[in-house]
């Protein structure tokens, strides 16, 4: 007998409410890339932005300082 195998299982509490969910990345990898690169960017928000302009400079400062 052959057993399909759930792609995706939710975690429970012991009430019952979802907390957590499993999904089989063989067959949801890349959409879990896009959700994960897409909660790593609103996690950012509130981050201090700062142009690539002014980032350029401040990575040649740190490396003179370095030498």
């Amino acid at each position: 007998m052959v057993k399909k195998v759930k792609v995706i299982q939710f975690v429970v509490d012991e009430k019952g409410e979802k907390k957590a969910v499993l999904i089989d990345l063989n067959e949801w990898g890349e959409l879990w890339e896009d959700f994960y690169d897409i909660a790593v960017s609103r996690a950012r928000k509130n981050e201090l932005e700062i142009s690539w302009e002014d980032l350029k400079a401040e990575i040649e400062q740190e490396s003179k300082t370095d030498k």
